[in-house]
């Protein structure tokens, strides 16, 4: 499961490692991707979205893989629905509430494109290095452009839920009785999103836990260093 503004080609790279071992299941989380648009967005409805297509699979248990936003909501599905849960891995995300900081104009940004509709993947780009500096940033956040019929680009993202939700519950943490289950927490050492700070309440809310670093790696550990990301994930699994 992927993280805000992204899509499941996020995890593109560990799906296609694991395909060749386990049934793998790419998922767009609500308001992203090609995944139904709702003015609702918490990590509840989004771990009951994740149980619902688990039933129309027909899948009674799954082990759950998720980066930044999409590991708030694999821990939720865990903390909620603790027996439907094998094994839980969590990219770079604590189990703990984080300060709104807009993303550094990304909301901004992308609410601009949303109401301007560029003509040109060109013109998208200048708009949104107005609010976003930096071009790695920008690259990754227009993966979301899409042509409509009259010629202009739109965002696969639905905006108006994610801006609504964002302050409210999206920077908030996962609730919920421990899962017991294995867990393996993965950080990138250069990344700020778990710290020490946050030890207790991931050994409270995950006891049964393994936290592994992944040496020169931001947020993205998984794109910076996926063999060593893969790697990690395949030991665990086994």
């Amino acid at each position: 499961m992927h993280g805000m503004f992204g899509s499941l080609s996020n995890l593109g790279l560990i799906a296609r490692a694991l395909s060749e071992n386990y049934t793998v299941i790419s998922v767009d989380l609500r308001n992203h991707g090609e995944s139904p648009h709702s003015k609702e967005m918490d990590y509840s409805c989004m771990a009951n979205d994740i149980i619902e297509l688990m039933d129309t699979l027909n899948l009674g248990m799954a082990t759950l893989i998720g980066h930044s936003m999409g590991g708030k909501v694999g821990m939720q599905v865990a903390l909620n629905h603790p027996k439907r849960v094998h094994k839980l891995i969590v990219a770079d995300i604590a189990p703990v509430e984080y300060k709104p900081d807009r993303h550094g104009g990304v909301l901004e940004g992308l609410t601009a494109l949303t109401e301007t509709r560029p003509t040109s993947r060109k013109s998208a780009d200048q708009l949104l290095a107005t609010y976003v500096h930096e071009a790695s940033v920008r690259a990754f956040l227009l993966k979301n452009l899409i042509r409509s019929k009259d010629g202009k680009f739109d965002l696969r993202l639905y905006m108006d839920g994610i801006v609504a939700n964002y302050d409210n519950t999206l920077t908030l943490a996962p609730t919920g009785s421990p899962f017991l289950g294995p867990t393996l927490f993965i950080k990138g050492a250069d990344s700020a999103y778990i710290q020490d700070k946050h030890r207790s309440e991931i050994l409270r809310l995950f006891p049964n836990v393994q936290l592994k670093i992944i040496a020169n790696t931001g947020h993205w550990l998984h794109a910076e260093k996926p063999e060593t990301f893969n790697k990690i994930v395949g030991n665990f699994l086994r």
